[in-house]
């Protein structure tokens, strides 16, 4: 059985798009172990059908933390043999890379975003410069590149001169099904309010949070549920206290993904409001986006590209022209006072999700690693 190791710098729990890829190489009769660190507030696994690894790293953050990761995962790659070798973004690039001309194996590289334009390293010329000539001096050697949507996949290709794959962040068809449902009640969401849901992996600056909630001052009858973790939570506790919304607001937390579908079932109305800040964003296709179309929920978007192109080619919802927080309360109050507009774009999203699902995502994946078996 040939073996493959999946590597990614985050604590394994919450990524969607990397646990579909191990189940989809498992699939293929691949022996999966999948790679990432353990942090002192990691949920605890789900049980997998591959094998999972997760290291205890003494640095959480900072230069320290990527050092100290970049050295770990360079020797558990060495003493560990696999055909194999699938690095998720730029921060697991470098020893994949290493290691598979050491040992001859084959490398595919799953970039998620253009990760020199986060927004986290546009204030750090230096940090960015570093990445940044990682990504140069090994991007071009690379055979076997994947990203998340076509406006990426473009960007890197015509920068490299390298054939870029996509496949989509999208939810498996039959996930939904094998899901169990709560009632509000369990879930402890109030019955008679409509519903509004803003989650993520990443609540992060200049992502529309700050402003989804400064718009609930002006939305009636509606509770707005923020589900995830973010480097902003505690500015949007800190807004909800002050603007005293805590009857408006929720805050469920970083939960695992079947809990979280259960969630977003109930909402009504699906919330991605990324800004167009950054090039980072200005092409995102969020992963949120794909879970409320499988979840049946419509979406009121910011009008970025990729976005904007689901939402009008299957007609699930609507897009705001501004930021201004009484604009997004104006469009969230028109959208759950319409209700038969509300069931045409719930309707539209189980067409939509026929058609955007990981089934017919993941052939570009098996085109490629059946060719290493």
């Amino acid at each position: 059985m040939k073996k493959a190791i999946v590597s990614v710098i985050n604590d394994l729990s919450t990524d969607q798009r990397v646990h579909k890829v191990c189940t989809t190489l498992g699939k293929l009769g691949y022996e999966v172990t999948l790679v990432g660190r353990k942090q002192r507030t990691s949920l605890l696994l789900a049980d997998r059908t591959y094998n999972t690894k997760r290291m205890f790293l003494l640095f959480e953050k900072g230069p320290f933390f990527y050092a100290e990761f970049q050295f770990r995962l360079f020797l558990y790659l060495l003493f560990h043999k696999a055909d194999v070798l699938v690095a998720n973004d730029l921060d697991t690039l470098w020893p994949n890379f290493k290691i598979s001309k050491l040992k001859s194996a084959h490398l595919v590289y799953d970039s998620h975003e253009l990760f020199c334009e986060v927004p986290e390293l546009q204030n750090n010329l230096r940090k960015k410069n570093i990445w940044k000539g990682i990504e140069r001096k090994i991007f071009p050697k690379l055979k076997h590149v994947f990203t998340v949507n076509d406006s990426i996949a473009k960007i890197y290709s015509e920068e490299y001169k390298v054939d870029v794959k996509v496949v989509r962040n999208i939810p498996l068809l039959s996930n939904q099904a094998e899901i169990e449902s709560s009632s509000k009640e369990q879930l402890g969401i109030p019955e008679n309010k409509k519903i509004i849901v803003l989650q993520g992996a990443g609540i992060n600056i200049d992502r529309g949070a700050e402003e989804a909630v400064e718009a609930m001052q002006h939305v009636e009858n509606a509770i707005l549920l923020i589900i995830g973790s973010g480097d902003v939570m505690e500015v949007l506790k800190k807004m909800v206290a002050d603007l005293q919304l805590d009857n408006k607001v929720k805050f469920v937390g970083k939960v695992p993904f079947q809990k979280l579908v259960q969630y977003t079932r109930h909402a009504d109305l699906g919330l991605t409001l990324d800004k167009d800040t950054n090039i980072n964003y200005k092409y995102s296709l969020p992963n949120k986006l794909f879970d409320y179309i499988h979840a049946g929920v419509p979406v009121l978007s910011s009008g970025l590209i990729e976005i904007k192109k689901i939402i009008n080619e299957y007609s699930i919802g609507d897009c705001i022209t501004s930021h201004d927080h009484k604009h997004i309360a104006d469009k969230i109050n028109e959208i759950l006072l319409d209700e038969n507009k509300l069931q045409l774009w719930k309707k539209n999203t189980k067409i939509a999700s026929e058609k955007l699902n990981w089934e017919i995502e993941e052939e570009e994946l098996i085109k490629v690693y059946s060719k290493f078996l």
